[in-house]
């Protein structure tokens, strides 16, 4: 019956939510709500998401002096499929204040009381196998254009990747398929923790959710998944500092644009704010 319960969700709200067609105006306006939701106590949110910077600079120190090195531009790309999941506590900020609840930081850890957690961590580990699976491909191809040897140094490594062809292709190949990785993440998990988090209706339903809305809102979706993946560029060029900024008001965006997307339920579409 748990196992049930986590693919088909509560009894009360395993019907699949329907899914709306939204502008590109939504789409922009739900960053500027996220922006808003950040900007309400940023102190506690820039708190929260100090790990993210911290972690990335961390990562680059480590694979700088391992034989990881190789592996520094999947690891830190590997941020962007992860962070639906990572972002959950932010998706509970927004949600208490569309509820006009209480917004202390120490909010975003009541997530782990969502009675469907059970899903919620069901998805996050199909994330988690989406990582693994992407820094193995990317660790495969650096080995089948360069072999096993790992780089002497930086220096040694940036020559090999801009200065031969083995380089080029790797570079072409491998963000080819990072960006296939990135489109299943992005079609599977979109709306998917938000939802999760707002009804219990299931990890299946939560993943085929988020597909409908990308089918029906592909140019819309797209967009999205290309204002994530610039402002992820921009915090790793910023040596990961603009990190700390950009990944709350993703989070907090997302939370707006399952708003707009999902048609909410007859009860919620009476009291629901903005």
């Amino acid at each position: 019956m748990a196992q049930f319960h986590v693919i088909a969700g509560a009894s009360e709200t395993s019907v699949y939510p329907d899914v709306r067609r939204i502008s590109v105006a939504d789409v922009f306006a739900a960053l500027r709500e996220g922006l808003d939701d950040f900007w309400e106590k940023p102190s506690h949110y820039v708190f929260l998401c100090l790990i993210y910077p911290i972690a990335g600079l961390v990562l680059a120190r480590w694979t700088s002096g391992a034989n990881l090195l190789p592996l520094l531009f999947p690891l830190m790309s590997g941020f962007a499929l992860i962070g639906p999941f990572a972002a959950l506590g932010l998706y509970e900020i927004s949600r208490r204040r569309e509820l006009n609840l209480d917004t202390s930081w120490k909010h975003a850890l009541e997530v782990r009381q969502s009675p469907a957690i059970p899903s919620i961590v069901a998805v996050g580990v199909m994330l988690f196998v989406f990582f693994i699976a992407w820094i193995l491909t990317a660790q495969a191809l650096y080995t089948n254009l360069f072999g096993p040897q790992a780089p002497e140094s930086i220096s040694a490594f940036m020559d090999q990747v801009f200065n031969t062809p083995e380089g080029q292709r790797m570079i072409i190949l491998g963000n080819a398929i990072g960006f296939v990785f990135a489109v299943i993440v992005l079609c599977t998990t979109v709306i998917a923790f938000p939802l999760l988090l707002d009804r219990d209706v299931g990890a299946l339903a939560a993943v085929v959710t988020s597909i409908k809305a990308v089918l029906v809102n592909p140019v819309e979706m797209a967009l999205w998944g290309l204002i994530v993946a610039a402002l992820l560029l921009v915090g790793f060029l910023t040596l990961f500092v603009g990190l700390a900024i950009f990944i709350p008001v993703l989070g907090h965006a997302t939370w707006h644009l399952y708003r707009k997307v999902v048609v909410p339920l007859p009860r919620e579409a009476a009291n629901q704010p903005r």
